[in-house]
């Protein structure tokens, strides 16, 4: 089964037209209307994305106005969303409560938001990815510093980064440290 699936809403011709050469687009394509989208909608999709020829109400739906139109620039458009979709899901991390994007370097929680600089995006995305990590290995992995050198720039960071967090969303235990390392809590 292909990983995208185009949802074709209300156009019922267009659905034809891209139904008969579906074998070449490497797409999977539903026909959608008010009746049935309910149903379509909680389908567990990997990857979809909603296009109709007449006004959407629908949330990320992408229109066509601009008919008549060159099936290949309609073929085009559709590859365009896909890949603007899949980087944006791609820039987006569960930690917990937050939600970390990497593309603005913001971790929201609710309806707060801070900013991050790049090396406490690195940081966080580090820590969720090994579950615990060392001062060496942070050192290392992070900040690029070789093993043997002797600083306090990771202890720094970590303690002004818990500060931004406990000052935005009253959070004093993010970021936890025991006898192994530190990691997220």
């Amino acid at each position: 089964m292909n990983s995208k699936t185009l949802i074709i809403f209300n156009s019922q011709t267009l659905f034809e037209i891209l139904d008969e050469i579906k074998e070449n687009l490497n797409l999977n394509i539903i026909n959608a209307n008010r009746d049935n989208f309910s149903n379509i909608k909680t389908s567990n999709f990997k990857s979809y994305q909603i296009i109709s020829l007449s006004k959407c109400e629908i949330e990320g739906c992408m229109f066509i106005e601009d008919t008549p139109f060159k099936i290949n620039k309609l073929l085009e458009k559709i590859n365009i969303k896909f890949l603007s979709n899949q980087y944006l899901t791609q820039s987006k991390i569960n930690i917990g409560k937050y939600s970390l994007d990497l593309n603005s370097r913001k971790i929201n929680n609710e309806s707060k938001s801070l900013d991050l600089t790049e090396k406490e995006a690195e940081l966080i995305v580090f820590l969720k990815t090994n579950n615990k990590a060392s001062l060496k290995e942070l050192q290392k992995n992070v900040w690029k510093h070789s093993t043997g050198l002797e600083t306090h720039t990771v202890e720094t960071h970590i303690y002004r980064l818990r500060k931004k967090l406990s000052d935005k969303f009253n959070d004093n235990d993010f970021i936890k440290h025991d006898g192994d390392g530190y990691f997220i809590n």
